[in-house]
């Protein structure tokens, strides 16, 4: 019998999501605002979006930054999904790699920022698209092993057993067996990497170069130059973005699940 969460517990989580959504809600609410400040609201107006949509510069600054998420939330899960398969068939030393794996994580996004930065200069690699892409796979991929690899932890091992006794080979275990039980936390993997990749200002912000901008770095200058209701209009369009992201992840893990729940049985 599931247990009644107190009044106290639910005020709490309240209080907890309008302090998290409010400042949200209020920045979408005065990119309707004609006045042109957000001092207050002075009528309806949908002119700061037509003014972002004719805005070619942010448009392909909207498109580079999309490039860049995709790719290097495809390449990052590619790479961490085989990465969390080898750290789990790992014997010895498996604790010790997670823990270098966890590194990147838990380590302040300037060191990261400028460690990437000072390998590049070092390199010769020109800052620009390929700098940003290369950093932001590099710090996505340790995501996609901690979102892959507990579901390689619960996988029963006499199901790869069992498959072997049939004549599997290694491939037909990794694509008929492996793949299928973990499709969720790939799937997690995927879409977290690409939020990541979406938000990241403080590691792109070392390593991108002239020409280049994704919108993370574009909103900064903008908020800068002083109170925008562009910026406001932008954000609005991000939240949108990313609520329809969490709304596919859901379906797609619903949809995973349920079909890792027929091969289970």
């Amino acid at each position: 019998m599931a247990k009644k969460s107190s009044p106290a517990a639910t005020i709490f989580l309240i209080s907890i999501f309008f302090i998290l959504y409010a400042p949200i809600f209020y920045l979408v609410f005065y990119s309707f605002n004609s006045g042109g400040s957000m001092s207050g609201f002075e009528g309806f107006t949908l002119d700061w979006y037509r003014e972002l949509l004719q805005d070619t510069r942010l448009l392909i600054i909207v498109l580079n930054t999309l490039v860049i998420a995709l790719l290097s939330a495809f390449i990052a899960t590619v790479i961490g999904m085989f990465g969390a398969i080898g750290i789990h068939s790992l014997k010895r030393s498996k604790h010790a790699i997670l823990g270098l794996n966890n590194v990147l994580i838990v380590s302040p996004d300037v060191i990261i920022g400028a460690s990437f930065l000072i390998l590049f200069t070092i390199a010769g690699v020109r800052l620009g698209f390929y700098s940003v892409l290369l950093s932001h796979i590099a710090f996505s991929v340790p995501i996609v092993v901690l979102m892959v690899l507990p579901k390689l932890m619960e996988m029963n091992p006499s199901l790869i057993d069992a498959a072997r006794d049939l004549g599997a080979s290694r491939w037909d275990v990794l694509t008929k067996v492996i793949f299928p039980y973990i499709t969720p936390g790939i799937f997690a993997g995927f879409f977290m990497a690409l939020t990541y990749s979406l938000d990241d200002f403080a590691v792109t912000f070392f390593v991108t170069g002239n020409g280049f901008s994704t919108l993370s770095v574009e909103i900064y200058s903008l908020a800068r130059q002083g109170i925008s209701l562009n910026i406001n209009a932008l954000s609005a369009l991000l939240f949108l973005f990313t609520i329809a992201l969490v709304i596919v992840y859901y379906f797609i893990t619903q949809r995973a699940g349920g079909k890792l729940g027929g091969f289970r049985r």
